[in-house]
């Protein structure tokens, strides 16, 4: 074998070992179909999820004058999303979320998706397991990591708005989530 050969063909491999499915859809008996796995935020206008994702999107009014002062300390975190494209929170909260973080304009790539399955076998979990070991028990659940590290979670719905739970995450404040006590990290 060249050279050349052996190289595309380690790239290749390497290409489809570590690349990953995006916007997977699942079907289930003529049902509703819902995405599961890493989802992009175009994964989510598409067919048949903009029913729901544009008008959650374009009638959110953005607390702008919030968001605005904590864009740059907001820009330190990689935000990473579960949630359900079957969940009535999740289509309300997510576009709504996402909207927000345009504003900030908060770089994408720092942004995760991830769909969870609602078949019983499977129920709130991703087909790579990303949510293992993060006690993902509701959603959506909106996690700010800073330095790898998870600093809190927006479960549910905000306690008070995205912006302002945003705002208080960032800052450090006090923040009790949604639902919080049900999470045991035993």
């Amino acid at each position: 074998m060249n050279p050349t050969t052996f190289l595309y063909l380690f790239f290749l491999i390497i290409n489809l070992t570590y690349s990953q499915e995006f916007n997977r859809e699942i079907t289930l008996n003529n049902e509703t179909p819902y995405l599961v796995g890493r989802i992009t935020p175009e994964g989510l206008t598409t067919e048949n999820y903009k029913a729901w994702y544009n008008p959650n999107y374009n009638n959110y009014g953005v607390d702008t004058e919030m968001i605005n002062s904590v864009k740059e300390e907001l820009a330190e975190y990689k935000i990473l999303i579960f949630m359900g494209t079957w969940c009535g929170d999740s289509k309300r909260e997510i576009p709504r979320f996402l909207k927000v973080l345009k504003a900030a304009e908060f770089p994408e790539k720092n942004i995760k998706i991830i769909g969870v399955d609602r078949r019983r076998t499977n129920y709130k979990k991703s087909p790579n397991g990303e949510e293992w070991g993060l006690m993902i028990q509701r959603v959506p659940t909106i996690i700010f990591l800073k330095n790898g590290k998870e600093t809190n979670r927006i479960i549910e719905s905000p306690v008070i708005s995205l912006e302002a739970d945003t705002k208080v995450i960032i800052q450090g404040g006090k923040y009790v989530p949604n639902y919080s006590k049900s999470l045991h990290f035993d």
